[in-house]
């Protein structure tokens, strides 16, 4: 049976950072829907949806949903071919009856799955993306979206390149604002009396600050006054006939075209796979290492992407940026996320007007401190200081999430872990030691607890590199299995080339079931005689080599 959540226990802490992630989340979902070709509204829409449905169906205390630049690619290529915004969220209303099923399915247990050091490379990936993308728009050169996460952007320009051409598009303006913007927020949580005012997020003093700044350039015609390009830009429907206008419904007539169903499908997979990764690194975050049943997530995911889709929303998953900033700014429990839903959806109904004149150099400065603390230099030390199977596949997720993106990141991780994992049992399938004495060497293979064919080759090359006349106990004392691959190697080595070579071989510790140790061709085994022979020329008594021998 789940516990019961009060949502209204930490309303203070929670307020304070669903304010922050509001403000994060606005222009994100503008971004998103600009660069998806979708109309602008429909990004707040599925961002109220993700925050005030998913928020309270969801388990999670720390992710917040919404439209996902990971889809923008699907997004805008699926609304080309179906040539239409409204057969398009037909085919969101598959995807989230899809993630339904899934939830049922419990499909959400696979993100147990995901190696620890990989997602932490995930996030870092993330962190330094947004410090890349952001920093631009911290000097007032926007040529790339809010939200974009793409390594080559539109201009043709990429993560990198992007950063030199801000020395030719610098605005004094946005420098200032984002400079006060830091210093607000870094010295908010240091200087003493400062941290009085906790119950007022930092953030949300360095918007009116920028604002406030911004308007004084205005009204005193300076030219470090921001333009409009580099603000804040919410459609404002001048009326109730064209605020209805904006709410788009799906057409269900669509549902017959195949192509539809598999937008559908491809978008349910794609959002279903980046929520759990997100769900994973949020759980990660938490610092009351709270788990979320991901199956249960699925199902949150999938009713808010129908509802979503019936609104005239984006589909949506967990967002890792967001949920950076929900726990960096201090949330406690889902209802952060539920609140920042709630300040979407007044925001846009009730003061557009004023959201518009926020500068996005100081939403860039909240951001790029939210990629500092995902992407900080202890993370990089602790990974390197437990070696290199943590931190190649931590360092390679990181790297292949900022170039290439999330989902490709990750696989590559996991890949060169399995790889990891699969080169270290081979190496432990095993040991090999070797004892010299006066009349030949004994050599002890010693099999680990499982010995599967993945092992077949290094245990063959082992055995072929044995000399004649050797004498080899192979022990099994500590297996619980061995591979019939295996078991068919060892029996192959005993009853053909040992005899053939000479070789003495002892089979200790092997099942009935295996039909190795007793079986009568198998008769060839290191004797005690053998040993008690051994025994006698360094001066050891017959009754106390037996007991040793039999023991």
């Amino acid at each position: 049976m789940s516990k019961k959540i009060n949502l209204f226990a930490n309303l203070k802490s929670d307020f304070a950072s669903g304010l922050v992630v509001f403000l994060v989340a606005l222009p994100l979902c503008l971004g998103i829907a600009m660069a998806s070709g979708a109309p602008l509204f429909s990004g707040i829409i599925s961002g109220i949806i993700g925050g005030i449905v998913v928020g309270y169906l969801s388990q999670s205390h720390i992710s917040v949903s919404g439209p996902a630049a990971g889809l923008t690619a699907i997004i805008l290529t699926a609304i080309t071919d179906l040539g239409a915004f409204d057969v398009f969220l037909t085919a969101v209303f598959i995807a989230g009856l899809i993630q339904l099923g899934l939830g049922f399915l419990k499909a959400g247990s696979i993100s147990n799955y995901f190696p620890t050091n990989v997602i932490e490379g995930m996030l870092a990936g993330i962190g330094v993306i947004i410090i890349l993308k952001q920093i631009p728009h911290a000097f007032g050169y926007d040529t790339n979206f809010e939200g974009d996460q793409s390594f080559v952007q539109n201009d043709g320009n990429n993560s990198f390149s992007a950063l030199v051409e801000i020395f030719n598009h610098i605005q004094l303006g946005a420098v200032v604002i984002t400079a006060v913007s830091l210093i607000i927020l870094i010295s908010w949580d240091k200087v003493s009396f400062l941290k009085k005012l906790k119950l007022v997020p930092g953030a949300l003093v360095a918007v009116i600050i920028g604002i406030l700044l911004n308007e004084f350039f205005i009204q005193t015609g300076s030219s470090l006054a921001i333009n409009k390009e580099h603000l804040v830009s919410l459609p404002i429907p001048q009326s109730f006939d064209e605020f209805k206008a904006i709410i788009v419904t799906p057409n269900f007539a669509g549902i017959t075209n195949p192509q539809v169903w598999v937008v559908g499908l491809t978008i349910a997979i794609v959002a279903s796979i980046e929520t759990l990764l997100c769900i994973e690194a949020s759980d990660r975050m938490d610092v009351q290492k709270r788990y979320t049943n991901t199956n249960i997530e699925l199902k949150a995911q999938g009713i808010g992407n129908i509802v979503s889709s019936l609104l005239g929303g984006l589909p949506m998953t967990s967002v890792v940026v967001r949920s950076s900033a929900n726990n960096n700014a201090g949330a406690k429990s889902k209802m952060s996320s539920i609140i920042h839903g709630v300040l979407l959806l007044i925001s846009v109904l009730a003061i557009p007007v004023i959201l518009n004149k926020i500068p996005l150099a100081t939403l860039a400065t909240i951001l790029i401190l939210v990629g500092y603390k995902l992407a900080k230099p202890a993370t990089f030390m602790h990974f390197w200081e437990k070696g290199k199977y943590q931190f190649v596949p931590f360092i390679a997720t990181l790297v292949a999430v900022v170039v290439t993106d999330l989902l490709k990141g990750v696989l590559l991780g996991i890949v060169i872990s399995v790889i990891f994992i699969l080169r270290g049992n081979l190496k432990r399938a095993y040991s090999f030691k070797k004892e010299e004495y006066v009349d030949g060497d004994i050599i002890h293979i010693d099999l680990a607890q499982e010995v599967s064919f993945l092992n077949k080759a290094a245990i063959k090359l082992t055995l072929s590199e044995i000399p004649e006349n050797s004498k080899v106990i192979i022990n099994a004392h500590d297996t619980v299995y061995i591979s019939h691959d295996i078991l068919d190697l060892i029996r192959e080595f005993k009853v053909t080339r040992a005899v053939d070579e000479n070789i003495k071989v002892k089979l200790k510790g092997f099942k009935k079931a295996y039909e190795l140790e007793n079986t009568p061709e198998l008769t060839n085994h290191v004797t005690f005689e053998h040993y008690y022979d051994v025994a006698k020329r360094v001066m050891v008594k017959k009754e106390t080599f037996k007991e040793v021998y039999q023991n």
